[in-house]
């Protein structure tokens, strides 16, 4: 009876419910979409920062992050190997790389890169430049002379493929090492910071130069599933000697991400509650003037024996409706407007300079997290009934006399 009774009363005066319905569906809607949009930016992040060199665990050398000179190699990787070929989960992928910080220069200019040694086939499988190369080709694994940069860096030494750069760096002798290499690819990527820090050669070329025999900088790994990253790091340093060797997650390797992700987090929801107190007011007022439209239709109901609660019963079955039809219409409105962002995502390559200093990428996919869907229509729904108490307690407080004498 109460939800017969409550769906005749919303449809009484459809324009005021009508009001109060696209006030939830855009409070829902913007719950839902613009928390998506924070969701996109903040997963666009943490992918740019595993795929540039990141990957989810890395394994160094004991003091290689605090001090990453070649001194503070791993001399004996296969420790290492050893280690991971126990614990590494089926289908995760690893590369090991020489990383060094050095100078670049040809004939016009000079400037301070990473440069980095790679297995150019395992490389391709964990990380951006497999895919990032636009000009020119790939490093092979027979390039003894090769080296890729990336396009700012080139535009900067005034250079083009086929030509030279120089790479200065310091050996295991603690002397300059140098080293002319040809430029046979190009890369582009997400942000010109990386362009202009990272040149690659293959690992061999790198270890020759560096006279490392052997000897790696890094081993970075990529885990099919990103949630198991804590454990398998955990059984990694397990694994291998603590006195010689660092494991670290992606998470450790990225603080700045790391902290991005937590104010993402707190921001959202304070975004809910702020939404939802501006929707809660118009919940309350168009339901207390509802009430006030019917004093003596309550009136006539206590009279007739209706008791106090049957009538805060009714107002809440009239607000559940409203609030359950306006959810329901807002959900359908968020999901439908993420869909048509998700292909093309929303390109803000114009304001790609304020992007990168942010780290952000230049094209936002929206990413809908079904616990952000939760605890967003909870918020609306439980909250909703809770703040439409207050005018049903006031409609069951009306007494027969003095709502049949109201005019």
């Amino acid at each position: 009876m109460h939800f017969q009774l409550a769906w005749r009363n919303i449809w009484r005066n459809p324009k005021r419910t009508v009001v109060i319905m696209t006030a939830i569906i855009i409070g829902v809607w913007s719950m839902i979409f613009l928390g998506a949009l924070m969701r996109g930016i903040s997963d666009g992040m943490v992918r740019n920062g595993i795929a540039t060199l990141t990957g989810h665990i890395q394994v160094h050398h004991k003091g290689y992050r605090n001090d990453p000179v070649v001194e503070n190699s791993m001399i004996d990787p296969e420790v290492v190997k050893t280690a991971m070929e126990r614990v590494l989960p089926a289908g995760a992928q690893w590369a090991s790389r020489v990383r060094v910080n050095a100078v670049a220069n040809n004939a016009r200019h000079t400037a301070g890169v990473t440069f980095v040694g790679i297995d150019p086939a395992r490389e391709a499988r964990i990380s951006f430049i497999g895919k990032a190369v636009t000009e020119g080709r790939y490093l092979r694994d027979d390039d003894k002379y090769g080296i890729v940069a990336g396009k700012a860096l080139v535009d900067k030494f005034e250079t083009k493929l086929g030509r030279k750069i120089i790479m200065m760096s310091q050996d295991t002798d603690r002397e300059i090492a140098s080293r002319a290499f040809r430029i046979v690819g190009i890369f582009e990527a997400e942000m010109q910071s990386t362009e202009k820090q990272f040149i690659f050669v293959t690992k061999t070329a790198a270890q020759h130069m560096l006279k490392l025999e052997n000897g790696i900088s890094e081993i970075s790994i990529i885990l099919p599933d990103q949630e198991g990253v804590k454990q398998v790091a955990d059984n990694l340093r397990a694994a291998v000697p603590s006195a010689d060797y660092e494991v670290q997650t992606w998470r450790e390797l990225l603080p700045l991400i790391t902290a991005y992700l937590a104010i993402y987090d707190g921001f959202m929801y304070i975004w809910f509650i702020v939404v939802f107190i501006a929707m809660g007011f118009g919940i309350v007022n168009t339901t207390l003037m509802a009430v006030f439209e019917r004093i003596r239709e309550f009136g006539l109901f206590k009279a007739l024996g209706m008791k106090p609660r049957w009538i805060i019963k009714e107002v809440l079955a009239e607000s559940f409706f409203i609030l359950l039809i306006g959810t329901a219409i807002g959900n359908v409105l968020s999901f439908l407007s993420v869909f048509a962002l998700s292909g093309n995502g929303i390109d803000l390559s114009a304001l790609a300079s304020g992007l990168e200093f942010a780290g952000m990428s230049r094209i936002i996919y929206p990413a809908i997290y079904s616990h952000d869907v939760i605890v967003a229509n909870l918020v609306v729904f439980i909250l909703g009934l809770l703040v439409s108490v207050y005018p049903a307690v006031k409609a069951a407080r009306f007494t027969p006399v003095e709502a049949l004498t109201h005019t």
